[in-house]
């Protein structure tokens, strides 16, 4: 057969390969044969020598076992394939087409491979799957966006669905923190009777295993285990996870990562998977997990800039947003009036800022919160403004608030400069007015500080 010919027709760049097939259903050698003049020019650019046909096709492209599969699949099916694939190690996308060719050879299988790379994701392609997988899709999409307000629900749902596409007895999305070195389930799905067990039997210390998997993926989108030889060369890769894999009775596997632009936030997986869809699965999680992805992003944004808007960065407690919000929701009557209301004022902030620099200002506020937080564990504690807190304490009688209080200046005497003025109000109704009696209070016994270290006043 004329290979260059018929490559020569391809406007894209394309190329034949030819796969090395075994009686036992394996495969062996997988190479390019004949390549059109834009495969040519495109690996003598990348590779700065002209192609060889005949070569391995590791010398043209990157070795991807994902990869491989879908030449295989090609050739021992005759039908033809499409991936649309996040080559996240180089930052591209790859749009490629498998089509099966006639072979004269029983134990050598061909196929066209014909492949465009882009810098970003092209929606159309992404778009180009079957009909049926395309609606399975487009379910999980509504699913997300118009579930319920419970984000762990909705996650749940959506992963019990993908559960049943896969025909997989376990379904689960792991997120990671590089950071903290953790990880934690965002969803999960176990089918009734199966002999798996949940996720978070194994997540104390899962961590270990987890940060191995870039490295077993090694570019590729996605890991497919679909049998015991499969399994077998997983083991090897990476025999701590193998370990643990058949530990816990998984026989076969799919798992891809969850990114986010440049940004890994986990993974998901099916466990113990319909084997015999595995093109079809790979094809809809492919596109699946980007959605997802997309999704966990945004609730992790919502989640920090909710965190920003109320907790104060410096110190780590409630900020002056949460602390007006409270108060609000007291004078609606939304919410209950505390027991006690405290003005709390750090002595010398200004002088420390002055003498010591800000950095040791900083320290300074942040040991004083602690300590704040520390004594009154049952109440709320928030920063007002620069050296001012103020305390919510639900319930708690007036002479337990009065140790309370005498417990912060006994534990603000056994630092160097951590000094207080507090001024309390127990027992109003009216939280406005309960917030001036306490802040009244509390500059009264900054008055007195001052008048009798007047080394410190104004400073």
């Amino acid at each position: 057969m004329d290979f260059d010919s018929i490559v020569s027709h391809y406007k894209s760049k394309a190329c034949v390969l030819s796969v090395e097939l075994f009686p036992d259903g394996s495969y062996g050698n997988i190479r390019v044969v004949a390549g059109n003049r834009a495969h040519c020019a495109e690996m003598e650019q990348l590779t700065h020598r002209p192609f060889v046909p005949g070569s391995l096709y590791e010398a043209c492209f990157p070795k991807n076992p994902n990869f491989e599969e879908y030449c295989y699949r090609c050739v021992h099916s005759g039908r033809p394939l499409h991936a649309y694939v996040d080559l996240y190690m180089m930052g591209l996308w790859l749009n490629m087409f498998l089509m099966p060719l006639d072979s004269d050879n029983d134990n050598i299988g061909y196929c066209i491979y014909s492949y465009e790379v882009a810098p970003k994701a092209d929606s159309s392609a992404m778009s180009a799957i079957s009909a049926d997988n395309a609606s399975k899709v487009l379910s999980t999409c509504i699913k997300l966006r118009c579930g319920s307000d419970d984000i762990k629900q909705t996650f749940d749902d959506v992963l019990e669905d993908i559960r049943e596409i896969c025909g997989s007895d376990h379904c689960c999305i792991l997120l990671t923190d590089p950071e903290k070195h953790s990880c934690t389930i965002f969803g999960e799905s176990l089918r009734k009777g199966c002999n798996l067990h949940p996720m978070d039997r194994y997540i104390e210390g899962f961590y270990a295993i987890a940060e191995t998997w870039p490295g077993t993926l090694a570019g590729s989108s996605c890991i497919i285990v679909k049998d015991e030889q499969d399994m077998e060369d997983l083991r090897r890769q990476n025999p701590v996870w193998g370990a643990s894999l058949e530990f816990a009775g998984v026989k076969t596997l799919v798992l891809f990562p969850l990114r986010h632009r440049d940004t890994l936030l986990g993974y998901m997986w099916a466990l113990n998977f319909n084997v015999a869809n595995v093109t079809k699965i790979k094809e809809t999680l492919e596109l699946t997990t980007f959605f997802l992805a997309s999704e966990i992003a945004s609730h992790q944004l919502l989640n920090k800039l909710e965190f920003m808007s109320t907790v104060d960065s410096l110190t780590g407690i409630k900020n002056r947003n949460e602390m007006n919000n409270r108060v609000d929701q007291i004078v609606a009557k939304l919410e209950p009036m505390p027991k006690a209301v405290l003005f709390a004022d750090l002595n010398g902030l200004k002088r420390m800022n002055d003498e010591r620099g800000h950095n040791a200002g900083d320290k300074m506020l942040r040991s004083a919160a602690a300590m704040l937080q520390g004594v009154f564990r049952n109440g709320d504690v928030y920063r007002a403004g620069g050296d001012e807190f103020m305390v919510l304490v639900p319930e708690i009688t007036e002479e337990e608030l009065h140790r309370r209080v005498a417990r912060v200046h006994e534990l603000s005497e056994q630092t160097p400069d951590v000094r207080f003025s507090i001024g309390i109000c127990y027992g109003e109704r009216e939280i406005r007015r309960a917030m001036r009696l306490a802040d009244e209070r509390m500059y009264a016994e900054k008055n007195a500080y001052y008048n009798a270290h007047p080394e410190f006043k104004y400073r």
